[in-house]
């Protein structure tokens, strides 16, 4: 395959994806309680008219596209961060403990009630703070002599995760009932978050990853190889696994903190995208981006309309669909279908 062969295939790629994605948002506004033709949402936008629709479009319903966009795509992106480290499709921020921790502290602070004295800010930041907390420690438990042991860092997380999720349930457990409700939702899931301030930092903590994510493409490209093959190639190593150790964290620990306990974005996205993509991360990266976008607006549309007027958590659809699609795709994989 050419160069320009292979740019034009990747270009359509991206813009399918970007279509995609349009489409996916279009309809996610025209949906809800108060249904809008799609036709008519321009029309609404540009002229403001009818007050109601514009209301409702672009106070709740695209504030919660924006944040659905922004945690899919962080999501997807720490999932395949974590995979590319490990040369490993099953790993994601949930196998290494990452999102428990961000879970863990969030449940902690609400239990706490540091919003009271600390105010919203103490959300995000306790999110953050646990999902980094275990990102130090894995780091710490797998460095020997100065370098990093990347079976050993597996290793370590799974333990964690296990961990985290005992000390999830233990909190559970001590928690005041009125205390109870908001620990289950964050456990859940939902991206019904009010805070104009916390969705924009869940958006620019989602593209900032992305950016500094690019930079290291060839890192990651090297890492496909091996550690070792990729220290011979130039590469450092150690560095790069830091840094985009850092770059997960604070991509899971966002995510958790505005939206709750999301599953399987991270998994299985990455998964599907590697198939029909390649392994190349300059095209793996943004692509896996938006196909996470795109993923959690549609499972956040699903999860609003589909019992009218109640609502599920997000985080159900996404485990059911993501579920039973990733064993439809084994199951097409064992007859040697290609998918």
């Amino acid at each position: 395959m050419t160069n320009t062969t292979g740019h034009i295939r990747w270009m359509t790629i991206l813009l399918l994806l970007l279509a995609g994605l349009v489409l996916t948002v279009l309809f996610s506004l025209s949906l809800g309680i108060e249904n809008i033709s799609v036709w008519q949402i321009p029309k609404i936008f540009l002229h403001q008219q009818p007050v109601m629709d514009y209301q409702i479009l672009s106070k709740l319903k695209l504030p919660r596209i924006i944040l659905a966009i922004s945690v899919g795509g962080a999501l997807s992106l720490s999932g395949l961060i974590l995979q590319g480290i490990y040369r490993n499709p099953l790993v994601e921020p949930y196998t290494l403990g990452i999102s428990g921790g961000a879970a863990l502290g969030v449940c902690l602070a609400l239990m706490l009630r540091l919003q009271a004295s600390v105010g919203s800010v103490a959300i995000p930041f306790a999110g953050f703070a646990g999902a980094f907390l275990i990102i130090l420690i894995i780091y710490l438990f797998s460095l020997r002599k100065g370098n990093v042991q990347i079976t050993s860092m597996l290793l370590t997380g799974v333990m964690i995760s296990f961990i985290t999720s005992s000390l999830l349930m233990l909190i559970m457990a001590l928690s005041r009932i009125e205390d109870l409700h908001g620990i289950v939702f964050w456990t859940m899931g939902s991206l019904d978050e009010p805070s104009p301030w916390l969705i924009t930092i869940a958006a620019v903590t989602s593209v900032g990853g992305l950016l500094i994510t690019s930079l290291f493409v060839h890192s990651l490209n090297a890492l496909r190889l091996g550690k070792e093959p990729a220290r011979h190639l130039g590469i450092n190593t150690n560095r790069t696994i830091r840094v985009l150790f850092i770059v997960a964290s604070l991509l899971t620990g966002v995510s958790v903190a505005v939206a709750g306990v999301i599953g399987f974005v991270g998994l299985l996205v990455p998964h599907i995208m590697r198939r029909l993509t390649g392994s190349d991360y300059r095209l793996l990266l943004p692509a896996s981006f938006i196909a996470g976008a795109i993923y959690l607006t549609a499972s956040d549309t699903i999860a609003r309309t589909i019992i009218q007027p109640n609502e599920l958590p997000v985080g159900v659809i996404t485990g059911l669909l993501g579920g039973s699609l990733f064993l439809w795709l084994q199951q097409k994989e064992n007859k040697g279908w290609k998918i």
